[in-house]
């Protein structure tokens, strides 16, 4: 992990809980801090892509909170969080005793996890490598809040379809963002998870958890 994400994430964000999970602090920016209000000509002469690691969004709260809930279900697993933005979820992993690897291909998100995992005391693995297509084993894959643009829900949805078809489970956190599949998933559970309307689109969300099925 390179000084400049981490110097920028520490002089931009607020260490934070959510009221979903209060067992997990975080670095996260407010929207209304500065990082949220940059222009694109600012972030790209500062090098800094959009912060999607800087907020818990609704899916990744969801599925945190149903890791720390059931961790009999996770315990001692091979997980493997795709997108991992802060790491939240990731971090709930390792809390309910998974082996967990957490993977964004944004240097800056990498770098949140690392931070955010040492700031809660966990040992996790981070990658900035884009696993989405290699065929490495998981017990558990868990994909929160993705499938909000096309091509990459098509790309990642197909992959996961081969994981589940080779014996990994796959949890998804999403509110039924645009692109969530219709087909193949069995909810297991949805919270009502506060947000703000100035990121999503409303103060308070109704995230689930999917589980893969069967089409």
């Amino acid at each position: 992990m390179s000084d400049g994400p981490t110097a920028f994430i520490a002089a931009n964000t607020e260490i934070q809980t959510t009221r979903l999970l209060p067992e997990i602090r975080l670095h996260l920016a407010s929207e209304n801090m500065a990082i949220w209000r940059m222009s694109d000509e600012e972030r790209s002469a500062a090098g800094v892509p959009l912060p999607y690691w800087a907020f818990a969004w609704a899916g990744g709260q969801a599925l945190a909170r149903y890791l720390l809930d059931h961790p009999a279900a996770v315990a001692g697993k091979r997980l493997l969080d795709i997108g991992a933005g802060s790491g939240l979820e990731a971090i709930a992993g390792a809390m309910a005793g998974a082996r967990v690897l957490a993977a964004d291909t944004d240097p800056f998100a990498a770098a949140a996890t690392e931070m955010n995992a040492k700031l809660n005391g966990v040992r996790l693995e981070v990658t900035s490598h884009d696993p989405i297509g290699g065929m490495e084993q998981w017990d558990l894959v868990m994909v929160g809040d993705l499938f909000f643009e096309q091509p990459l829900a098509d790309r990642l949805e197909a992959w996961l379809r081969e994981l589940y078809r080779g014996g990994a489970e796959i949890l998804i956190g999403d509110p039924r963002r645009t692109y969530l599949p219709r087909r193949g998933l069995e909810k297991l559970i949805t919270y009502a998870v506060p947000t703000t309307s100035a990121l999503e689109d409303s103060d308070l969300r109704n995230a689930s958890v999917w589980r893969m099925v069967d089409v």
